[in-house]
């Protein structure tokens, strides 16, 4: 038996005080009263649930698309969990179907290989809006095709979120892939209110990064974003890198939808966890200026945020608490993609992903599983 005493824990029941987590074969068998002798040795700061990143596109000097290996979704997996991300989805923006096919042969080989951080997919793309395209390559934009049917249904590829735009898909399309199990999430769209909402009712169920690369709200033309904050039920990702929106707007999605709906994301690129500053992107480059990632005209390309630094923002420049906060990063992301019953708290049952942050907000430790990293 492991165990892990610490001053306050975040609990399903909120903070608690003086608690011991105690922990076999990687997960969490009950959450007790600390001992005296534990108390002597016991962690100053809070333990939380790890974070649950659903889409990042690369890190440790990784992007995804380039090197869709196994051993590239190692470093970029290791680059993110020094930020506290204990789960993950590795995301390939839009591709080929080649690049696609062998995206998926590196997550199926980290399932295979039962990688202590790596849950599953997210393709971003490619049945995406070129109007709303962002920096994704519009030549490889397209509607789908059996190849890609093909490489999205594999059943050894862990937990699948697919992100579409409404307009580029049927709704039997979104059906279709909701009845194989895939998570889709409505992203890089120029759709109307009703088409996103007939999307939504088709099965859709969340938001690839609210607000950005979406119709606006409007007076008169509600958008995917007015859609987004309506829908009582979808899931809405938000970059809150201080770059992607506004604290404000970020504020007040996070005020119209809660902590249940809205999740931290990073979309980070190859840029986190490296000291990399300029990286080849396919007929462009993206360059790091600070904290900002773009291209040379301007457009934003991802961000080098990861969860940790997601998760300090909210708190001390949205004034979101620890504890929403929290949520937000694990809770809230491992639900809206069905993993919650192993992952996203802290409780009897849950694998043993915690995190130790002191009264700052700052990282102290992490650990996977049970073991400290």
């Amino acid at each position: 038996m492991q165990t892990i005493t610490a001053h306050k824990v975040l609990t399903t029941s909120g903070i608690k005080f003086n608690k011991t987590l105690c922990i076999e074969q990687g997960v969490i068998k009950s959450i007790r009263d600390a001992t005296k002798q534990e108390l002597a040795n016991e962690r100053e700061g809070t333990l939380i649930p790890g974070y649950v990143d659903t889409q990042v596109n690369g890190g440790g000097g990784i992007l995804f698309n380039h090197t869709p290996t196994y051993n590239a979704l190692k470093t970029m997996a290791h680059a993110h969990l020094q930020f506290g991300t204990t789960s993950m989805l590795p995301t390939l923006i839009t591709d080929n179907a080649i690049t696609m096919a062998n995206a998926a042969d590196a997550v199926s080989e980290a399932i295979a290989d039962s990688h202590p951080t790596i849950e599953g997919i997210h393709f971003e793309g490619p049945f995406l809006s070129t109007a709303k395209k962002g920096v994704h390559e519009e030549s490889f934009i397209r509607t789908p095709s059996d190849s890609e049917l093909a490489t999205l249904c594999r059943k050894d590829i862990g937990k699948v979120l697919l992100t579409v735009a409404p307009e580029s898909v049927s709704l039997s399309f979104i059906k279709e892939m909701v009845a194989e199990g895939i998570v889709v999430a409505l992203g890089h769209t120029n759709a109307s209110f009703e088409q996103v909402s007939d999307a939504l009712n088709a099965g859709a169920t969340g938001f690839t990064h609210l607000y950005n690369a979406m119709s606006a709200f409007t007076s008169r033309a509600p958008g995917a974003v007015g859609a987004a904050l309506l829908f009582d039920n979808a899931y809405s990702g938000l970059i809150v890198d201080h770059h992607h929106v506004h604290p404000k707007s970020a504020e007040l999605a996070i005020k119209v939808k809660g902590k249940e709906k809205i999740m931290l994301v990073t979309d980070a690129m190859a840029h986190v966890g490296s000291n990399l500053d300029t990286l080849a992107f396919f007929n462009t480059e993206i360059k790091r200026s600070g904290s900002k990632l773009t291209t040379p005209d301007g457009t934003l390309a991802g961000s080098c945020l990861d969860m940790h630094g997601a998760v300090i923002n909210t708190c001390h420049d949205l004034s979101v608490s620890l504890t929403d906060a929290s949520a937000m990063a694990s809770t809230t992301p491992a639900t809206f993609m069905g993993m919650q019953q192993k992952l996203g708290r802290l409780a009897a049952g849950q694998y043993a992903n915690v995190l130790l942050v002191d009264d700052n907000v700052n990282l102290v430790d992490v650990w996977v599983k049970g073991r400290l990293q």
